[in-house]
């Protein structure tokens, strides 16, 4: 009898064998587990630092994407009290990057104030409108940004990314300057899905080309 005849018919992973693949890896059945599938969606979102789609979740749990699809839209109704239990102080949110669990909108003043601890959560007037020209024109340098405001806006910028809201997303071939445009965290504190949803402000702004050579603000 050779070696791999006399191997049991099951070993039980206790935990990933250094360069080994998912694949190669046993998959325990969720269905299994205490809480059953819905428990293993729950786990994965809790853990998750970003919204995950929903495609991952099925892979990481060897479920099917329908069955892991039904459970998302069923604890997002749990939780939201529609199935007759009472509504969770959490939420969970499908995004235009996937589902993640947040705290519940009615409850944003409390968890705003443990948050901040006290600290405005608002931006400043200086902020939202940097911002709003960042949104409708990125990707844009800085120094664009502050051609269009009239200011000088380095300390504003550094609040917009300190805040996730917009991220440096590559450079301006001519000038080397640095290019920002908005991020993920935008458009879920916007409750867009995409950039297609923002207001019809564009218009309005002025062209960028009229600002062409003054990206001197981003050395």
């Amino acid at each position: 009898m050779t070696v791999e005849e006399q191997a049991p018919e099951a070993v039980q992973v206790d935990a990933p064998v250094e360069g080994s693949t998912q694949d190669e890896l046993a998959f325990v059945d969720v269905h299994t587990l205490p809480g059953g599938a819905h428990a293993a969606v729950e786990a994965v979102l809790m853990v998750a630092d970003a919204p995950i789609g929903a495609d991952r979740i099925a892979a990481a749990l060897n479920l099917t994407q329908d069955e892991t699809d039904d459970i998302l839209h069923e604890l997002a109704d749990e939780y939201a009290g529609h199935l007759g239990s009472r509504p969770r102080g959490f939420e969970l949110r499908r995004t235009v990057d996937g589902w993640r669990i947040y705290s519940s909108a009615a409850h944003a003043d409390p968890v705003g104030r443990f948050v901040l601890d006290g600290q405005s959560s608002k931006l400043s007037q200086a902020a939202l409108e940097t911002l709003a020209v960042i949104a409708y024109r990125q990707p844009v340098t800085r120094g664009q940004v502050s051609a269009v405001r009239g200011v000088n806006v380095d300390g504003v910028v550094r609040t917009l990314l300190t805040r996730g809201l917009i991220a440096e997303i590559g450079q301006d071939p001519s000038s080397g300057a640095v290019l920002f445009g908005t991020t993920g965290y935008f458009l879920e504190r916007m409750d867009f899905s995409s950039l297609d949803e923002l207001p019809p402000l564009a218009p309005h702004l002025p062209d960028l080309d009229t600002f062409d050579g003054l990206d001197g603000l981003d050395s």
